[in-house]
């Protein structure tokens, strides 16, 4: 083998195959695009260096790139989401260079983001912005190279948006996650069943008759507080902005300000994207045996430096992704180092809404090859006929079909003389 890459074993290759086509078999709009990907080559000889969560969700996507012809470099985006035998199987079979080992520490982690940026990419894919931010930072000599890029997240957005505010991005980029396709589904159903899936592994708790306590409420945290109320919890939101509030209020759920939600919660999960979204002051007035966790992309929502600050010792690992911290001999605990749990923990998102988020990944790609040319150093959303055709496509492969309007009825849509 004479690709470089950087995983935990490479014989973990067979079990990583076998799951990669288990999830194939729930995305079969990315299988129709990689279909015609392998006729067309859109992306014949393009260099990519992606950086996303190493699952076989991913996998997908990145054969499905490699189908239409590009040239792929895959790194994580998070040191705890890699599935260790999914990257081992990219590498054995498919020669495709990945470096990513779960549990790698922050240097590791950007020694691989390094090496993805060795490629020289002419085509970024990432998810939290990540590789753009050490890009732009580090290896400015490469932004010659870039011809666009693609962001997946929230957070990544965020973060792309401020640099193009500021006048620091070199680059379009297309905001994947702000495709409907992407973040009213993936978001709200993958992150809603995913979070409380790595939570339930991490503890075996029961929800039932919990307080679980869900910071914020955008399309994500809709989705973690609706799968936790219909396992029985009862449900507290906190926010900022008082329209999403009201949401919140008229969707059955108590809302208060987390300084008072901090007394009463069970378990806490952030998802908002910013930082210290439980802070010391919460943690000093929490009930004995809280559980802190993050369904944010980085993890920087609990202030775990504070809450070491307070605490009476180093914490102890109670349970596989469980500290413990003890706070006055009381013990508080953080599921999965504060990162995302439901990668840290479970798998993260199911196969079947993946398909839909990674299908406009693949088409974001191709799109951006085509209208980079025209595209200022912004941050840009897929065209609105591409969201419907994905769409189209997931509803086909559910066995679902919708009316369409008549020629009368789209006249009538088409005009403004008749009235009542």
């Amino acid at each position: 083998m004479t690709i470089e890459f950087d995983v935990k074993d490479v014989n973990l290759a067979t079990g990583g195959r076998y799951r990669i086509e288990w999830a194939e078999q729930e995305m079969p709009v990315l299988r129709a695009i990689r279909e015609r990907f392998e006729r067309e080559k859109p992306l014949k000889g393009v260099r990519v260096s992606a950086c996303l969560h190493v699952t076989t969700e991913t996998a997908n996507l990145v054969q499905t790139l490699q189908a239409g012809g590009a040239d792929v470099v895959l790194t994580a985006s998070n040191p705890l989401s890699t599935q260790d035998d999914v990257a081992a199987s990219l590498v054995v079979h498919n020669e495709i260079p990945v470096y990513a080992i779960k549990g790698e520490d922050n240097e590791t982690y950007y020694k691989h983001l390094e090496s993805a940026l060795d490629h020289k990419p002419q085509m970024t894919m990432d998810d939290g912005a990540d590789l753009v931010s050490v890009l732009h930072k580090t290896r400015r000599e490469l932004l010659e190279y870039i011809i666009g890029g693609t962001e997946e997240t929230t957070t990544g957005v965020i973060r792309l948006k401020a640099m193009a505010k500021d006048g620091a991005l070199e680059f379009p980029v297309i905001a994947i996650n702000d495709s409907n396709t992407k973040h009213m589904f993936d978001n709200r159903y993958g992150t809603g069943q995913s979070t409380i899936d790595g939570i339930i592994r991490a503890t075996n708790i029961l929800l039932a008759g919990r307080t679980i306590v869900v910071g914020g409420y955008g399309w994500c945290s809709r989705g973690i507080a609706s799968r936790a109320h219909g396992m029985g919890a009862n449900v507290i939101v906190t926010e900022i902005d008082p329209l999403r509030a009201l949401e919140a209020v008229m969707d059955g759920f108590r809302v208060m300000p987390m300084s008072e939600a901090a007394k009463v919660g069970d378990i806490f999960i952030t998802a908002t994207g910013d930082i210290n979204v439980l802070d010391k002051q919460h943690f000093e007035v929490m009930k004995p045996g809280a559980i802190l966790s993050n369904s944010g992309h980085f993890n920087v929502e609990i202030n775990l430096a504070a809450l070491a600050a307070i605490s009476d010792e180093a914490p102890r690992l109670v349970r596989p992704f469980v500290e413990e911290y003890r706070i006055k001999g009381r013990p508080v605990y953080v599921l999965g180092e504060g990162r995302l749990i439901n990668l840290a923990a479970a798998e993260g998102h199911p196969a079947s809404v993946m398909d839909m988020s990674f299908a406009n990944q693949a088409l974001g790609a191709e799109y951006m090859l085509v209208n980079a040319k025209t595209l200022g150093k912004q941050v840009y959303t897929i065209p609105a006929e591409v969201d419907q055709e994905i769409a189209r496509l997931k509803l086909a492969a559910m066995g679902m079909t919708i009316d369409t309007l008549t020629e009368e009825q789209e006249a009538y849509l088409n005009q403004w003389q008749e009235g009542t």
